[in-house]
């Protein structure tokens, strides 16, 4: 990595910066470039009413231009241990399995979101490994699946946006969204499963009213799918989006405005329903795999093994389980059950939400999308999306009984944030204080704002924007996205796989480790691995391993300096030492 620059200035002030530049130019000058700008907007229009093509033409945007910038922002190295626990997903469908005997030196291997036991797999549910692992298999790179996966999520807010506000409109967020999340942003530049759940929400968002304003069958398959894709990756989301949805559909059906019979519409519904339950069946077959119980959903067993801090406010913490590894421990103990045991009081609780809360709105956002809320109380008031807005109170009550938030647990509910937030850029567009058209010109600013937040953002290194430093920890609360971390990790891995033979490399931490910043991951398959991590323990232990991997060649590695540390493991004398 290189050096950090002596002047830096981070992208939320600039950011800042040309939001109030933009709002005082639209007071003062609202009718700047007028003629130019409505040239483009009539242009755009007539794109936008082709609603197919401006649907394809969000995705493909999603998809070319990511492409076209990776000479500035590479495919992105796994650094985080969501990356590495979804990626172990990948390699094991991938594979053909669904999971992975337990290693025979699996205390070695332990690692953050790792299930061991009853076998060796990810913690998560499977929706993303799926993806990724398509990517690998037909694309050659398991990022190939989740530029994709997001292409397509961008392409669905759009399509799910035509259903509740004009077609011009939606095109617009869908080309917002493109540039928010689609290019920059973690959901696209990691590999934590978030695009699948947002592109499922999108589909059930927008085939809901199509379904009730036509009974088409297609609609039924898309919702079905819509709902598919969040079971099996954001379930608890999916559930608390699926609340009103069938709110919203039985009403509709008890109420007599159906275009044909109640009959008809169950037979029509009798396919859709299947796929749900054929894909909810898959799914307790999957955790009957790889968790011993079909019941037994991912997450459950690695909770149970290794967490303290509950998951909902009314839990009281766990005991400590009995860790083999310090830096496992305090990952467990500073980074969750501390933050959850500081809002255990009322004070504290309303405090962490009001930080969650603002936390996610800032990456939902930004700065130049706030401006636009002034006329959030229009938006309540506004009947053509009352639905959205009840089913965000919805999610905000789902969320308060939950001990953490991050931006990527609400991805099911992104299509309603746009839709909300559009619905204010329409009422802010025909504000006319004075009858001076300065709400037309903040709408105008708000979307060259992003325009320009986007393509500073591409050359941050030459202009000196201090991202966030490696490794991370405010990163995932800004649109921004990750720098290219885990490069150090990836150097040292690269060092060993081109030595002759196969390696081990055993990771020794110092007191000082940032337990975010784990470097013990495996393959789905350990031991035919060219380099196999594993945790430095106690001399009998470390004995053990090394008669175990009695073929490979045992490094010390040590990630705490920089660079990192890689030596002949002590004791362990052979030719390839040399080479390294």
């Amino acid at each position: 990595m290189t050096g950090t620059p002596r002047f830096t200035v981070m992208p939320l002030t600039v950011e800042f910066g040309l939001v109030v530049l933009s709002i005082l130019i639209s007071i003062g000058w609202p009718r700047l470039g007028t003629s130019f700008l409505s040239s483009i907007e009539r242009t755009l229009g007539r794109i936008a009413r082709r609603r197919g093509l401006a649907v394809a033409i969000v995705g493909l945007s999603s998809l070319l231009l990511r492409l076209a910038i990776l000479p500035f922002c590479p495919i992105p190295i796994p650094f985080i241990p969501d990356d590495f626990s979804f990626l172990l997903s990948a390699d094991t469908f991938a594979h053909g399995r669904l999971s992975n005997p337990t290693p025979a030196m699996w205390t070695h291997f332990e690692s953050i979101h790792i299930t061991m036991q009853p076998t060796y797999t990810s913690m998560y549910f499977p929706a993303q490994g799926l993806v990724l692992a398509a990517g690998k298999v037909l694309l050659g790179h398991p990022w190939f699946g989740q530029l994709l996966c997001c292409a397509l999520m961008c392409a669905a807010i759009c399509w799910m946006l035509q259903a509740w506000i004009p077609a011009t409109w939606a095109f617009l967020g869908g080309m917002i969204a493109v540039l928010h999340l689609g290019l920059f942003s973690y959901w696209m530049n990691t590999y934590i499963g978030v695009a699948i759940a947002a592109l499922g929400g999108a589909l059930v968002l927008g085939a809901l009213p199509r379904l009730m304003k036509s009974a088409r069958p297609l609609y039924g398959w898309v919702l079905a799918i819509g709902i598919v894709f969040m079971a099996l990756s954001r379930p608890v989301e999916g559930l608390i989006l699926c609340l009103p949805v069938s709110v919203a559909l039985g009403r509709w059906l008890f109420s007599g405005n159906t275009r044909c019979g109640k009959r008809s519409l169950i037979r029509r519904a009798a396919f859709p329903m299947a796929l749900i339950a054929v894909s909810l069946a898959w799914l307790g077959y999957y955790d009957y795999r790889a968790f011993g119980n079909p019941l037994v959903l991912p997450y459950t067993i690695n909770r149970a093994t290794y967490a303290m801090s509950p998951y909902f406010v009314w839990q009281a913490p766990r005991p400590e389980p009995a860790y083999r590894h310090s830096v496992m421990r305090y990952y467990y103990e500073e980074n969750e059950l501390k933050v959850s045991s500081g809002s255990r009081s009322i004070s504290g609780y309303l405090l962490a939400k009001l930080v969650m809360a603002g936390a996610t709105i800032q990456f939902f956002t930004g700065v130049a999308l706030l401006l636009p809320l002034i006329m959030i109380r229009r938006v309540l008031l506004d009947r053509r999306i009352r639905f959205l807005v009840l089913t965000v109170l919805v999610v905000a009550a789902g969320m308060a009984v939950q001990v953490f938030l991050l931006p990527h647990y609400l991805a099911p509910f992104t299509a309603a944030f746009y839709a909300i937030g559009l619905q204010a850029m329409r009422h802010l567009w025909v504000w006319k204080p004075e009858n001076r058209p300065v709400g037309l010109m903040m709408v105008r600013s708000t979307v060259l704002v992003c325009l320009i937040m986007s393509g500073l953002r591409l050359f941050a290194g030459p202009l000196h924007l201090a991202l966030p430093q490696y490794p991370p920890t405010s990163w995932s609360l800004v649109w921004y996205g990750p720098d290219h971390f885990g490069t150090e990790r990836a150097r040292v891995e690269a060092g060993l796989n081109r030595l002759p033979g196969k390696q081990l490399a055993l990771v020794r931490y110092s007191s000082r480790h940032n337990p975010h910043n784990e470097w013990v991951y495996n393959s789905a398959d350990i031991d035919s691995s060219k380099v196999v991590w594993a945790r430095e323990m106690d001399n009998a232990d470390n004995a053990e391993l090394m008669n175990y991997y009695r073929d490979r060649q045992a490094w010390l590695i040590e990630p705490d300096s920089l660079p990192a540390i890689v030596t002949p493991y002590p004791g362990i004398q052979k030719s390839a030492a040399g080479q390294h």
